[in-house]
């Protein structure tokens, strides 16, 4: 591998049927790579969970992602309402999605949780009316 592959996605807006496209894709090329299978199966769950919250709270976004032999490094930005209380919307079980959302089966406040629980380094960044930038590291071992 060369010292890194930098991938980069557009997740569109409201649309459920596309979402989980960049988090194949990745995975995809991480097994192509030769990834060891574990950090394939967590960037891969740390992606969709942050692809969904695109689509369900932030009209979208973009993501980039940075394949390192030691490391896969996700940043996942948007121009979103931006989070009000990154704590409150850390615990599980918190949810701001709309029923319509919910009825689908998505919004179940797990979202967040679920990026910080499959992650070795995980930073969120939002400004209200502005956006919400999600920064995921995920290591490789040697």
């Amino acid at each position: 591998m060369a010292d890194s592959v930098k991938l980069n996605y557009v997740v569109p807006p409201d649309d459920f049927t596309r979402a989980g496209e960049a988090s194949s894709a990745v995975k995809k090329t991480l097994k192509k790579l030769g990834i060891h299978p574990d950090v394939i199966r967590r960037v891969a769950i740390a992606m969709y969970e942050g692809e969904i919250n695109m689509v369900i709270h932030a009209q979208g976004g973009e993501i980039t992602v940075e394949i390192y032999p030691d490391r896969v490094v996700m940043v996942l930005a948007d121009r979103g309402p931006g989070i009000a209380n990154i704590d409150l919307a850390m615990q599980a079980g918190y949810s701001t999605a709309p029923e319509e959302v919910r009825n689908l089966g998505f919004g179940a406040g797990m979202g967040l949780p679920n990026m910080k629980k499959y992650t070795d380094e995980m930073q969120v960044e939002s400004t209200l009316g502005v956006g919400t930038t999600v920064s995921m590291t995920v290591y490789n071992p040697a």
